[in-house]
């Protein structure tokens, strides 16, 4: 049986934060943004962008909450739509 501390660790380190397509921003503006804050490769910020502008979202960075809060107001800053959800660990 594991503890409730266990549990709390457990659910305090899944999280995501998701960005959300946008009509404003140009879809190389937002590779650069995720190559820049990430440290994406091109390929794979270009993949992300590619999933946010067809599918309307895509899951950028995964961890503790705090770490996506943190994230989520950097895409913020950047003026990219952002939000955190929790993740199943």
């Amino acid at each position: 049986m594991s503890s409730p501390r266990a549990s709390l660790e457990q659910s305090a380190s899944c999280w995501r934060t998701v960005v959300h397509n946008d009509p404003v921003n140009l879809t190389t503006y937002v590779q650069w943004v995720f190559e820049s804050y990430f440290s994406m490769g091109p390929s794979v910020a270009y993949a992300k962008m590619m999933e946010v502008h067809n599918a309307g979202r895509a899951i950028v960075s995964t961890g503790q909450r705090e770490q996506m809060e943190r994230d989520a107001q950097a895409m913020h800053t950047y003026g990219l739509r952002a939000t955190i959800e929790e993740a199943e660990c």
